[in-house]
């Protein structure tokens, strides 16, 4: 264990466990918590791109010897950021030549679905859950009718996410000719020793032109069609341009990492030329537990330093490292008006205790909390300055930081980021805020529920 761990917070968090509940603890251990090494993923085989790989080498040693132009003024703020976001990840910086906001899954599926009716060479489609329901048959469905058409489909599910589908579930698709694979999947029937790291990225490319990213998934829910979670308040970017050879870099390596069969080769079909080079910056960001560095909580970490007016933060779970603690509350005294917000409705009562245990901590510096009471927040954004914001699959949450797999937009707008910022006071309508005598008036009972669940928070 003392060689597993990354942090001595995780690794005391369960010496605990193991102390207390000794035998149930092991067990606990063995399924959540040993650490994912590169031999039981597959290399990412079969495939270079060049251009991409020449492209960032270019840009880093122009950000180094400081001949690097920015796209914009905007990005030229931003530059310890990007440069960063290069040296640490495959995320040059690029443009999009159109990015349209998504809170809504009724009118993100409904785009989506037209985009890929629409496709002429190519659909690659990667979702952390993929649920058997009215959705999620009806986009296979879709799909088959593509592959029948001979158009080139692919489909990667993480295997835990996507744990309703049945055995057959991808047999019609496959017949036509789509190709599927599942992140890390069981190895026995349903026992699966690596429950604890999972692919949680959401990503969808049409004709490498048109690509999505965002906190989405695939389901009835995702659309308020389950009445225990209604309406569901979720981000989700729709981006064209050169922006979108990052989202395909990004599932070509997933695709290769899963699986040994069908591996994906470069093509330039998959990556067609972008003359316009003009539009929004932004960077495509990756991090996952074979990183040494947390590179979105990093990128996170940079945002909120670099903050002089405002921080409007949004996450269905709340649950930070010091750093981002530390971050938060010295923005928050330096006189940056810091605004989280999290869900009122709870999908997971221990997590969503420890979420409301650090949201009160942050009272105390002058942070405002807001609880979204119209159905369940799931939206994963943090805006700053109204100038540059992050969305994605990754939570605010040490899980997202350290132990799955996932994937950020960082965009460097004025524009774009004052839309995010105009959803944010969209949503506190719909809120109620938490303030210290809010927590005063709970019971001692809630208190000490909150607490533990921060105790061992490290490890959630």
């Amino acid at each position: 264990m003392f060689f597993e761990r990354k942090t001595a917070s995780s690794a005391w968090a369960w010496i605990l466990i193991l102390f207390f509940v000794p035998i149930v603890g092991f067990i606990l251990y063995l399924l959540f918590g040993k650490s994912l090494r590169q031999k039981r993923l597959n290399r990412p085989i079969a495939y270079e791109n060049k251009d991409f790989q020449d492209n960032m080498a270019l840009q880093l040693n122009g950000m180094k010897i400081r001949s690097f132009q920015p796209i914009s003024k905007v990005a030229n703020g931003w530059l310890d950021l990007i440069q960063m976001n290069v040296a640490r990840t495959d995320a040059p910086l690029s443009t999009a030549t159109d990015i349209k906001i998504f809170n809504d899954g009724t009118r993100k599926f409904d785009a989506l679905f037209e985009d890929i009716r629409n496709a002429k060479d190519h659909v690659h489609l990667q979702y952390f859950i993929l649920n058997n329901d009215g959705l999620g048959r009806r986009l296979v469905s879709l799909l088959t009718e593509k592959a029948q058409q001979g158009i080139n489909v692919h489909v990667l599910y993480d295997d835990l996410g996507s744990s309703s589908l049945p055995k057959r579930f991808f047999d019609e698709f496959e017949a036509a000719g789509g190709k599927t694979a599942a992140f890390l999947p069981a190895m026995f029937s349903r026992i699966n020793p690596r429950l604890n790291h999972r692919n949680h990225r959401k990503l969808v490319v049409v004709d490498g032109s048109i690509g999505y990213i965002g906190g989405f998934n695939v389901g009835d829910e995702y659309v308020g069609e389950k009445k225990e979670f209604g309406y569901w308040r979720d981000t989700h970017l729709r981006i064209t341009g050169e922006a979108v050879h990052s989202l395909q870099n990004r599932f070509f390596i997933d695709w290769n990492q899963a699986t040994k069969k069908d591996p994906m080769g470069y093509a330039e079909s998959y990556f067609p030329r972008v003359d316009h080079k003009e539009g929004i910056a932004m960077q495509i960001v990756a991090s996952g537990p074979l990183e040494i560095y947390e590179d979105i909580k990093n990128g996170y970490l940079k945002m909120i330093h670099h903050a002089r007016d405002s921080i409007y933060l949004q996450t269905p779970y709340f649950i930070p490292d010091k750093s981002i603690m530390d971050a938060l509350r010295t923005a928050s005294l330096g006189g940056v008006d810091v605004q989280i917000m999290i869900p009122h409705l709870a999908d997971h009562i221990f997590v969503h205790s420890a979420t409301l245990s650090f949201v009160r901590e942050l009272l105390e510096d002058g942070v405002k909390v807001y609880s979204y009471k119209n159905g369940f927040l799931h939206a994963k954004t943090l805006v700053v300055d109204q100038r540059a914001y992050s969305v994605g699959s990754a939570n605010m949450d040490i899980r997202s930081f350290a132990l799955n797999f996932e994937l950020n937009a960082f965009v460097y707008n004025a524009q774009s980021a004052s839309e995010m910022a105009d959803l944010f006071y969209q949503d506190k309508k719909l809120s109620v805020q938490l303030t210290e005598e809010t927590f005063e008036e709970q019971s001692w009972v809630e208190k000490v529920k909150q607490d533990v669940a921060k105790m061992v928070s490290p490890i959630l």
